[in-house]
């Protein structure tokens, strides 16, 4: 069995990849997506990961168009033309935007909701799920559709990343009064489920959420990141209210809902369907993180 991966020098792709040293894997590059002809030949399995990412402040003009063009219309022409060279299965790395941004207390998103993108990434991962699931019924190409919450691990970046800096630091943080709860994924969380799926013959024409099992909030986060860092915690007890308010007046409300907001995702159908169960605890997956 030979392994196609886009995306496979990326945060998640090249961990992926150490995992799979032992199988036959090929790895795309750029070049690769005017014409997948000659590097599909002979791959029984895709593993997509490449995309165009999400970010809190998009600077496109038009970034509904900018995700739909990578995420939409480059995930298509890769899997129609998977099918067409006779590739069994096609993984597909999609959200959980595509559930929504936020879940009430004590209401899991699950694979069954429907779905609610609020933004233009999340609405261009819905728009490639569906299109890979009419793709599948149309060619018999099985597909497998993946949608982790925030993923954390060595060489993450962007909040998470920053928020690792001001723990390492020392630096007070405000957010010692913060009783929400998020459902996140440690990257060699993500990568095994993701190797669970290219083998296991329930996983074809499904559809994960995928966690570590063991939703944090934000206080517990911070708390979990210094222990592992192994720094003394400075959290601060400001009233949630008073962080939305303040947040709101220096324009950084979307920022302060995904540090107090509540996401959780139900991973129970993983478990059911394909006997998954998140290796990695969330304690060692932040020592993981934090070492780097």
């Amino acid at each position: 069995m030979t392994i196609l991966i886009t995306g496979g020098t990326g945060f998640v792709g090249q961990t992926l990849v150490k995992r799979l040293c032992q199988l036959p894997v090929r790895l795309a590059t750029r070049r690769d997506s005017f014409g997948w002809e000659k590097i599909l030949g002979g791959i029984n399995t895709v593993v997509h990961l490449a995309a165009r990412v999400h970010v809190i402040h998009d600077s496109s003009a038009d970034p509904l168009t900018a995700f739909r063009m990578v995420n939409l219309s480059g995930t298509m022409n890769l899997a129609r033309q998977a099918a067409a060279a006779g590739v069994k299965r096609f993984i597909f790395i999609s959200s959980v935007k595509v559930n929504g941004e936020s879940t009430q207390p004590g209401r899991a998103f699950t694979e069954a909701d429907a779905p609610n993108p609020q933004d233009a990434y999340g609405q261009s991962k819905f728009e490639a799920e569906q299109g890979l699931r009419q793709l599948s019924a149309d060619t018999g190409m099985a597909v497998v559709i993946i949608r982790p919450p925030l993923v954390y691990g060595p060489g993450v970046k962007a909040n998470f990343a920053a928020l690792m800096h001001a723990v390492q630091r020392g630096w007070p943080l405000p957010l010692g009064a913060v009783h929400n709860q998020r459902s996140l994924v440690a990257l060699d969380n993500l990568v095994d489920f993701i190797v669970t799926c290219i083998t296991h013959p329930q996983a074809a024409n499904q559809t994960f959420l995928v966690s570590d099992g063991q939703d944090l909030s934000t206080t517990e986060l911070v708390r979990g990141m210094a222990q592992a860092a192994g720094v003394p915690v400075r959290l601060v007890p400001v009233p949630v209210w008073a962080l939305q308010t303040g947040a709101s007046l220096l324009g950084k409300g979307d920022i302060v809902q995904r540090l107090c907001g509540d996401l959780q995702v139900d991973i129970s159908k993983a478990h059911s369907l394909l006997g998954w169960v998140p290796p990695v605890s969330v304690e060692e997956g932040l020592r993981r993180t934090m070492a780097v």
